[in-house]
């Protein structure tokens, strides 16, 4: 299976931003070990991010070429009407992914205009939310 990793806008900076909500890894870190997991799991596995809006609709379109999408669109999720758009466009199953909690955090981060339209979520496990989306993704 082929599976396509989207990270959104400001994923770039972790390790920086907030290590004390997002863990102090980098998203490189993440997708190294990420990448491992795949390997083992016969999973082949691409990683893109971007903080451009336009870009991750782009890379969503993308997808089609791909078994399965794990999106964490970080604050996109919550308002962008165009990737949720994007994401109901194509037949590729594609799991929400957050580090963190959403539901303990802020209260408009507890809505996702993503939510309906993606087969399933995953947040609240740090970089271990992309390992559970991968394996059901492969339904492992």
């Amino acid at each position: 299976m082929k599976i396509l990793v989207i990270n959104g806008v400001n994923l770039d900076m972790l390790g920086v931003r907030e290590p004390q909500i997002y863990g102090g890894r980098t998203l490189d870190d993440i997708n190294a070990d990420l990448s491992k997991v795949a390997k083992n799991l016969g999973a082949e596995i691409e990683f893109v991010q971007s903080n451009i809006e336009g870009e991750i609709v782009e890379f969503i379109h993308k997808g089609r070429q791909f078994d399965g999408i794990i999106l964490n669109a970080g604050a996109y999720t919550h308002y962008s009407i165009a990737v949720r758009d994007a994401i109901s466009s194509i037949d590729t199953p594609c799991v929400e992914v957050h580090l963190s909690n959403v539901h303990k955090r802020e209260e408009f981060r507890h809505t996702s205009v993503i939510s309906a339209v993606c087969k399933g979520v995953i947040a609240g496990f740090g970089e271990n939310s992309y390992k559970l989306a991968l394996y059901a993704l492969l339904n492992k």
